[in-house]
């Protein structure tokens, strides 16, 4: 089976969604994210602040390509990742794209939990407020990238293992027309 490639905002549920798809489906699944980290011993953090963010591009880049070439596996991937180069075109080619959605207000109230907020530095410093302005300006921004996906997908309805079981069967159903 070719890539299962999950884009969407942060907070839309690629890892929480993309680990339980992946068990289902019977497939690897990869962050893309915690990928790069392990191939270059150094936190996405890290690599944005010493590189920047073209640096990290081309990092992020490089290792789409390879885990392009994989099979059987849901490969989660950073919130700007289809932003960048022609990486929506390849994803395209290589898999099968899935934009992760939720309301915004959903987006927030999932960053703004004490663990996810301390964890994203583009938010860790920014007052309620600003976060929900940022969370909508950014959405707008990378709409013309994501609503490239071949599957637009809720994950309202991941805030449990169970609801997130229920969430990655309907997923599964939409999918079986494409894989």
């Amino acid at each position: 089976m070719k890539p299962i490639f999950l884009i969407g905002y942060m907070g839309a549920g690629k890892t929480t969604l993309g680990r339980v798809l992946a068990r289902k489906l019977g497939c690897d699944f990869i962050d893309l994210d915690i990928f790069i980290e392990n191939r270059f011993h150094r936190s996405v953090r890290n690599l944005f602040e010493t590189k920047g963010e073209d640096g990290f591009r081309k990092i992020e880049r490089n290792v789409l390509l390879e885990v392009a070439e994989f099979q059987d596996v849901v490969i989660a991937c950073g919130g700007g990742t289809p932003c960048f180069f022609d990486n929506m075109a390849l994803m395209r080619e290589h898999g099968f794209t899935v934009w992760l959605t939720a309301p915004e207000p959903v987006l927030f109230a999932r960053l703004t939990l004490p663990h996810a907020k301390a964890k994203r530095p583009s938010i860790a410093t920014k007052s309620d407020e600003e976060i929900m302005g940022f969370i909508h300006d950014n959405i707008e921004s990378r709409r013309p990238y994501y609503s490239q996906a071949e599957i637009e997908f809720d994950t309202t309805l991941i805030e449990t293992a169970a609801e997130t079981e229920v969430t990655a069967d309907r997923l599964i159903t939409i999918l079986q027309s494409y894989i």
